[in-house]
């Protein structure tokens, strides 16, 4: 019972950072009207599934849907870690894709100097990432018992 518990836990952790994620984004742009760029709504398409896809793990506790968190943290945290760089490192910025309206090398916010909007968004994928994998390490020793 107590794996069982330890991975609702883990579950939870993940949804929970995944909510913040969503809530926090929906904060930036619909309250203080910070317009997203193209790379920005490319994170929102992959974290804003998995508030649904892990609240209906948990309810149903659906341990393995943690392999479908897991796909969906990994490919929006390439695409954060992309957009940081466009951000950050002056190599990148000298050769930014064309991004919309909005470009993709601005910064609406750059607290202590280094957190950004798209440094948050692969703070949070990062964080279901290894939960996700503490969910699906616990599944495979389970099964191995």
């Amino acid at each position: 019972m107590g794996e069982r518990n330890h991975k609702e836990n883990l579950l939870m952790a993940a949804w929970i950072t995944s909510l913040v994620a969503t809530l926090g984004s929906l904060y930036f742009s619909e309250v203080l009207g910070f317009i997203p760029c193209d790379l920005c709504w490319f994170q929102r398409i992959f974290m804003y599934p998995q508030v649904i896809i892990l609240g209906i793990a948990i309810a149903r506790k659906d341990f393995p849907a943690a392999r479908y968190s897991l796909a969906l943290s990994l490919v929006g945290g390439l695409i954060s870690l992309y957009h940081y760089a466009l951000q950050k490192i002056p190599f990148f910025q000298d050769y930014a894709i064309s991004c919309g309206r909005v470009p993709c090398t601005g910064q609406y916010m750059n607290w202590l100097g280094f957190i950004t909007i798209p440094f948050l968004a692969l703070t949070a994928f990062t964080m279901i990432i290894f939960l996700s994998l503490a969910v699906m390490r616990r599944q495979r020793e389970e099964s191995e018992r």
